[in-house]
Protein backbone atom coordinates (compact mmCIF):
# COMPACT_ATOMS: atom_id res chain seq x y z
CA UNK A 1 0.00 0.00 0.00
CA UNK A 2 2.79 2.43 0.93
CA UNK A 3 4.60 1.84 -2.35
CA UNK A 4 1.43 2.60 -4.31
CA UNK A 5 1.09 5.96 -2.57
CA UNK A 6 4.72 7.03 -2.94
CA UNK A 7 5.21 5.91 -6.53
CA UNK A 8 2.95 7.10 -9.32
CA UNK A 9 3.16 5.82 -12.85
CA UNK A 10 1.55 6.92 -16.07
CA UNK A 11 0.74 4.47 -18.85
CA UNK A 12 0.88 5.66 -22.47
CA UNK A 13 -0.26 3.50 -25.32
CA UNK A 14 0.68 4.52 -28.84
CA UNK A 15 -0.39 2.59 -31.88
CA UNK A 16 2.23 2.88 -34.59
CA UNK A 17 4.12 0.72 -37.00
CA UNK A 18 7.45 1.99 -35.77
CA UNK A 19 8.10 4.00 -32.59
CA UNK A 20 10.36 6.96 -33.29
CA UNK A 21 11.63 9.73 -31.04
CA UNK A 22 9.40 12.28 -32.79
CA UNK A 23 6.32 10.11 -32.30
CA UNK A 24 7.14 9.59 -28.61
CA UNK A 25 7.65 13.33 -28.19
CA UNK A 26 4.23 14.06 -29.76
CA UNK A 27 2.56 11.52 -27.49
CA UNK A 28 4.15 13.00 -24.36
CA UNK A 29 3.18 16.56 -25.37
CA UNK A 30 -0.42 15.49 -25.92
CA UNK A 31 -0.48 13.70 -22.56
CA UNK A 32 0.87 16.76 -20.74
CA UNK A 33 -1.51 19.18 -22.46
CA UNK A 34 -4.60 17.06 -21.72
CA UNK A 35 -3.63 15.99 -18.24
CA UNK A 36 -2.36 19.35 -17.04
CA UNK A 37 -5.15 19.71 -14.48
CA UNK A 38 -4.77 16.14 -13.26
CA UNK A 39 -1.02 16.39 -12.78
CA UNK A 40 -1.07 19.90 -11.29
CA UNK A 41 0.20 20.16 -7.74
CA UNK A 42 -1.84 22.11 -5.18
CA UNK A 43 -0.70 25.64 -4.44
CA UNK A 44 1.73 26.21 -1.57
CA UNK A 45 2.23 29.19 0.73
CA UNK A 46 0.25 32.39 0.15
CA UNK A 47 -2.71 31.87 -2.16
CA UNK A 48 -6.21 33.07 -2.84
CA UNK A 49 -9.07 31.93 -0.65
CA UNK A 50 -10.64 30.10 -3.59
CA UNK A 51 -7.45 28.08 -4.17
CA UNK A 52 -7.31 27.24 -0.47
CA UNK A 53 -10.94 26.08 -0.46
CA UNK A 54 -10.38 23.87 -3.54
CA UNK A 55 -7.99 21.68 -1.56
CA UNK A 56 -10.99 20.16 0.30
CA UNK A 57 -9.70 20.71 3.81
CA UNK A 58 -11.37 22.52 6.67
CA UNK A 59 -10.47 26.21 6.76
CA UNK A 60 -9.95 28.23 9.95
CA UNK A 61 -9.10 31.89 10.40
CA UNK A 62 -7.43 34.31 12.80
CA UNK A 63 -7.17 38.09 12.91
CA UNK A 64 -3.86 39.91 12.42
CA UNK A 65 -2.89 43.58 12.43
CA UNK A 66 -1.66 45.53 9.42
CA UNK A 67 1.83 46.04 10.87
CA UNK A 68 2.55 42.33 11.17
CA UNK A 69 1.51 41.05 7.75
CA UNK A 70 4.93 40.90 6.08
CA UNK A 71 6.62 39.46 9.14
CA UNK A 72 3.89 36.81 9.40
CA UNK A 73 4.36 35.87 5.73
CA UNK A 74 8.05 35.17 6.34
CA UNK A 75 7.32 32.97 9.33
CA UNK A 76 4.52 31.13 7.50
CA UNK A 77 6.82 30.48 4.57
CA UNK A 78 9.45 29.08 6.93
CA UNK A 79 6.93 26.64 8.44
CA UNK A 80 5.32 25.75 5.08
CA UNK A 81 1.83 26.94 5.99
CA UNK A 82 -0.75 27.34 3.24
CA UNK A 83 -2.69 30.52 3.96
CA UNK A 84 -4.80 33.27 2.45
CA UNK A 85 -5.09 36.92 3.53
CA UNK A 86 -8.36 38.81 3.34
CA UNK A 87 -8.92 42.48 4.19
CA UNK A 88 -12.18 43.28 5.98
CA UNK A 89 -13.00 46.91 5.16
CA UNK A 90 -16.42 46.89 6.81
CA UNK A 91 -14.87 48.06 10.09
CA UNK A 92 -12.69 51.08 10.80
CA UNK A 93 -9.69 50.61 10.87
CA UNK A 94 -9.73 47.67 8.45
CA UNK A 95 -8.74 44.31 9.88
CA UNK A 96 -6.97 41.43 8.19
CA UNK A 97 -8.03 37.80 8.42
CA UNK A 98 -5.63 34.93 7.85
CA UNK A 99 -7.33 31.78 6.57
CA UNK A 100 -5.43 28.51 6.85
CA UNK A 101 -6.08 24.79 6.64
CA UNK A 102 -7.56 23.21 9.73
CA UNK A 103 -4.87 20.53 9.86
CA UNK A 104 -2.20 23.26 9.99
CA UNK A 105 -3.47 24.51 13.36
CA UNK A 106 -0.64 22.95 15.37
CA UNK A 107 2.00 24.20 12.95
CA UNK A 108 0.38 27.64 12.99
CA UNK A 109 0.51 27.70 16.78
CA UNK A 110 4.25 27.00 16.70
CA UNK A 111 4.75 29.62 13.99
CA UNK A 112 2.88 32.25 16.02
CA UNK A 113 4.96 31.48 19.11
CA UNK A 114 8.13 32.14 17.13
CA UNK A 115 6.59 35.17 15.45
CA UNK A 116 5.52 36.75 18.76
CA UNK A 117 8.91 36.00 20.35
CA UNK A 118 10.63 37.68 17.40
CA UNK A 119 8.41 40.77 17.77
CA UNK A 120 9.10 41.00 21.52
CA UNK A 121 12.84 40.81 20.89
CA UNK A 122 12.53 43.56 18.30
CA UNK A 123 10.75 45.80 20.83
CA UNK A 124 13.48 45.26 23.43
CA UNK A 125 16.30 46.23 21.07
CA UNK A 126 17.17 49.95 21.04
CA UNK A 127 16.31 51.80 17.88
CA UNK A 128 19.40 52.58 15.84
CA UNK A 129 17.75 55.67 14.33
CA UNK A 130 17.02 57.13 17.77
CA UNK A 131 20.54 56.38 18.96
CA UNK A 132 22.01 57.96 15.83
CA UNK A 133 19.93 61.12 16.22
CA UNK A 134 21.02 61.44 19.88
CA UNK A 135 24.68 61.14 18.88
CA UNK A 136 24.20 63.82 16.21
CA UNK A 137 22.77 66.19 18.84
CA UNK A 138 25.74 65.56 21.13
CA UNK A 139 28.15 66.24 18.29
CA UNK A 140 26.41 69.55 17.48
CA UNK A 141 26.62 70.62 21.12
CA UNK A 142 30.35 69.82 21.24
CA UNK A 143 30.96 71.95 18.16
CA UNK A 144 29.04 74.88 19.66
CA UNK A 145 30.89 74.63 22.99
CA UNK A 146 34.31 74.72 21.39
CA UNK A 147 35.93 78.17 21.65
CA UNK A 148 37.30 79.82 18.57
CA UNK A 149 40.74 81.32 18.85
CA UNK A 150 40.89 84.60 16.98
CA UNK A 151 44.62 85.30 17.33
CA UNK A 152 47.21 82.71 16.65
CA UNK A 153 50.85 82.87 17.60
CA UNK A 154 53.41 81.43 15.33
CA UNK A 155 55.54 80.48 18.23
CA UNK A 156 58.42 82.79 17.34
CA UNK A 157 59.28 85.10 20.22
CA UNK A 158 62.20 87.51 20.37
Amino acid sequence: MQEEVTQKTIAISVQAGRLTAALLQKALKKLLSEGKNKLAQPHKGKQSLRQLMKQNTGVSNIEITNDNIKAFEQTAKKYGIDFSLKKDVSVEPPRYLVFFKGRDADVLTAAFKEFSAKNLDRDKKPSIHKLLSQMREKAKQKVLQREKVKTKDRGLEL
